[in-house]
């Protein structure tokens, strides 16, 4: 402890002189007391000089030296101390304000208990050395597009996969599809099932046909293009019936503890939100789900559109066979899609610039656009224009608003002013400007103020890191989570009733 002290003293020595203001701007809770003293060596130091010397020692020593007295166990689980030892010594894989996201909103499990505001009143010393002790979990992600799947500390998915190339023969039996599905994924991790737990999105929506998992399970699909989702009795047995085959193959194959969350959920996590309204652009449909404090609020609605990223592939590539250009795949049009089109703010304005843009595609050459840069987004818009019979996206969302204002859930409507777009196609440019422009002018001004509509936080992957988010939460499993008993306990009380 005379060595730790020395050390102390030393960076006391080379720091005295320095001015340098802490980046933490919190309140301290730290003893300022007379009867609190540090020692004759260090009582004229400024609090802030000596929690600059405590980053410098290091969460360790940091922890030993409270063990000195109880001023230095005072000093040392100053929570701007800890805030520092988060944003700097458990990675930037995890920005501070994340953290606090959701260490605030989410530590306690489901239903969302929203801790007191100010930081003084949580312990970041015990959370620090909580999140240390959370070995991190297996996250799989089935998008409607694309599977992302990965360790929840790492900085991003691990690995992707084409949905649909995962689920072996559509008319083989559920279970055997699960199975050969998940055991695919841990194959491709290198990973035992039995020794992390799992988290892992759900579908938005029962029917979404074009969500991974629904296709796996064959669940009810409704086919016309423009829907408002009724909470019905077989709705509520199809998302049971897929959670239950869900939890039971990977109870099989031994994994300790499932935590299975709504994918639209886990995007609002990741924008760091707990209440508003998701946007999710699927493969095939694109829902519009209000969520209020981490529930999705299926009695007022979800609101289904017809059209996904599919269409809008489809569409390029018959724009560009208008203008005789030539490809060889739908590949190649989606390359081009994601990486030259955007969503023009005025459509008609757009039209009269000049758009050309050019890229090469490997294997197959450079390819020009112009128009179809912007056209190809316009749809969502104005479906119309490419064959599709359904309400623009703007309508949609202002039609899930109106209901979510009706319904008075809240005495605050502000809840559902925050939209949040999820999904790769979601990502084009322009596209959030847009829509908050045309909720703008379709919504009445009360409902229209203080709008926001948010771009996916994390490009494609935003409902990964929503999962990530969950995953290395200090109290994680805890509550988020369910076991094998509990699982049993619960398929024999259903039996039951």
């Amino acid at each position: 402890m005379a060595t730790l002290l020395r050390k102390v003293w030393e960076s006391v020595s080379a720091r005295s002189s320095s001015t340098s203001h802490s980046p933490l701007q919190l309140t301290s809770s730290s003893a300022t007391s007379s009867d609190s003293s540090l020692g004759p060596c260090f009582d004229s130091i400024p609090l802030d000089i000596l929690l600059q010397i405590l980053q410098l020692v290091g969460p360790k020593d940091a922890i030993k030296l409270g063990c000195v007295s109880r001023a230095w166990r005072s000093l040392v689980s100053d929570n701007r101390l800890w805030i520092y030892f988060l944003q700097y010594y458990q990675g930037h894989d995890d920005p501070w304000d994340s953290v606090f996201f959701a260490e605030l909103n989410l530590r306690s499990g489901y239903p969302l208990q929203t801790f007191p505001s100010r930081t003084g009143e949580l312990s970041f010393m015990r959370i620090y050395g909580q999140r240390a002790q959370v070995s991190g979990s297996v996250i799989i992600d089935g998008g409607s597009g694309y599977c992302k799947f990965g360790w929840s500390k790492y900085a991003c998915p691990s690995g992707r996969s084409a949905t649909f190339l995962e689920f072996g023969n559509i008319e083989s039996p559920m279970y055997a599809r699960l199975r050969h599905f998940f055991g695919t994924i841990y194959s491709r991790m290198q990973v035992k099932p039995s020794t992390q737990p799992i988290v892992l999105s759900i579908p938005i929506c029962h029917y979404d046909a074009s969500d991974s998992w629904a296709s796996m399970v064959n669940i009810q699909v409704l086919t016309s293009s423009e829907l408002i989702s009724p909470d019905t009795d077989s709705a509520k047995a199809s998302r049971r019936q897929l959670k239950d085959a869900i939890h039971t193959v990977l109870f099989d194959m031994n994994v300790p503890a499932v935590c299975a969350v709504n994918q639209a959920t886990l995007a609002l996590f990741a924008a760091r939100r707990t209440s508003g309204i998701v946007v999710n652009i699927g493969f095939q449909v694109t829902s519009v789900v209000p969520i209020l404090n981490g529930k999705v609020m299926r009695k007022v609605g979800v609101e289904v559109i017809g059209l996904g990223a599919l269409k809008l592939t489809g569409y390029l590539k018959e724009l560009m066979q208008q203008n005789n250009i030539n490809f060889e795949s739908l590949y190649t049009v989606r390359t081009l899609k994601e990486n030259l089109c955007y969503v023009a703010a005025d459509y008609k304005t757009e039209l009269s610039k000049d758009t050309r843009a050019s890229m090469e595609v490997p294997a197959m050459g450079w390819f020009t656009l112009s128009k179809e840069r912007f056209q190809t987004g316009e749809i969502l818009f104005q479906p119309r224009i490419g064959g599709v019979r359904a309400m623009g996206l703007h309508q949609a969302v202002a039609l899930c608003m109106d209901h979510c204002h009706a319904a008075e859930l809240t005495c605050d409507d502000t809840w559902f002013k925050t939209i949040v777009l999820s999904g790769g196609t979601a990502c084009l440019p322009g596209l959030a400007e847009r829509l908050e422009k045309e909720l703008h002018e379709t919504l009445s001004p009360p409902l229209a103020n203080g709008l926001r509509v948010i771009p996916p936080p994390h490009g494609p992957d935003t409902a990964w890191f929503g999962a990530k988010f969950i995953s290395n939460l200090s109290t994680f499993p805890g509550t988020w989570c369910i076991r094998k008993k509990q699982f049993r306990r619960k398929s024999r009380a259903n039996i039951m009733w």
